[in-house]
């Protein structure tokens, strides 16, 4: 087996070359870090609802495309000919699909269907981003080939979405990762976002310390995709950073990163916050596949926070030192 990649040696040597990429969801924190990642040396093509796009670049076209209408999603794939669509679109609240069935099925199911009709009419590879969520979370750490038994609907329509890839018979993978972060403008907030703010804020939290996973840096799973790409990759891969851990312990970490005192946060249960979807308690990965196929080792908790920060200053000094 060949040495083990970082994530910088990633960047540099294992970028795809003049493809055509569909990215779908291209405002997302994720859709962005792909655009960042890709477009300098590939054709990219962005999808989402608004009428506009903020991201540019010399091959970057932009549709704005809602992808539950089929005949609309076709007519967009046979326009333009990708060679590879990355579906980054998905409803993710967990307790927002519990309420909104519809729309999440529409959204995390139909909406996948769309694409596997549109890529196998131009013969393209269809990446499907899915989630730890299609696991129960009792028996980690949970490998590509393991059973999915999901608690609650978010988690089923990831596995439908799953299974509708599966079943076709388009060139797929894919790409499982869980409890994303990382710096974008205009993104909605995530899990390190929300502990930042309200220690910045001087406020005191409770978060749970029997929840436990793999934290991962949004740009670390674009870099995994790229790789996948590079390589031709098929099947199932499971992308997120490299250390398992709790909520709570993950909330002190970000904490100390921003020199903020991390005894402001204290320790609660999961049954304690009443919330309608069912979690999974351990959906730790095994990352053995990625380390051994795509030779990737992404960021430790530790290192994945201080690129975090590094980044958020980036982008703060950018905008003019404004709030995010």
């Amino acid at each position: 087996m060949g040495v083990t990649m970082t994530a910088d040696d990633v960047m540099e040597q294992f970028i795809p070359y003049a493809e055509r990429i569909v990215v779908t969801g291209c405002h997302g924190l994720l859709g962005q870090k792909l655009h960042e990642l890709l477009s300098s040396t590939n054709d990219i093509i962005g999808i989402d609802l608004s009428a506009d796009s903020f991201l540019t670049g010399n091959s970057y076209k932009y549709i704005s495309l809602d992808i539950t209408r089929r005949s609309e999603v076709v007519d967009a794939i046979l326009e333009n000919q990708p060679g590879i669509i990355i579906n980054t679109a998905a409803i993710t609240g967990v307790d927002r699909c519990e309420d909104e069935r519809e729309l999440c099925w529409r959204v995390n199911v139909h909406a996948v269907e769309n694409l596997i009709r549109a890529a196998a009419k131009v013969d393209a590879h269809l990446i499907q981003i899915s989630s730890d969520y299609v696991f129960d979370g009792n028996d980690p750490p949970y490998r590509e080939t393991d059973l999915p038994r999901p608690l609650g609907f978010y988690g089923k329509s990831k596995l439908a979405a799953e299974n509708a890839m599966r079943g076709s018979d388009i060139q797929e993978t894919i790409v499982r990762t869980q409890l994303l972060y990382g710096v974008a403008p205009m993104i909605r907030s995530n899990f390190v976002d929300f502990i930042r703010t309200k220690l910045e804020c001087d406020e005191d939290l409770q978060i749970v310390d029997d929840q436990i996973g793999n934290p991962t840096l949004a740009d670390d799973l674009a870099r995994g995709i790229a790789r996948i790409i590079q390589l031709r990759k098929r099947g199932i891969y499971h992308i997120s950073g490299s250390e398992s851990i709790s909520r709570y312990d993950f909330a002190r970490e970000i904490a100390r990163t921003f020199d903020e005192d991390p005894n402001r946060i204290s320790a609660m249960k999961t049954n304690d916050l009443d919330q309608k979807a069912l979690r999974p308690q351990n959906s730790t990965f095994c990352l053995d596949k990625i380390a051994g196929e795509l030779r990737f080792k992404p960021f430790d908790v530790k290192n994945g926070l201080n690129e975090y920060r590094k980044q958020l200053t980036h982008l703060k000094a950018a905008i003019g030192g404004k709030s995010l």
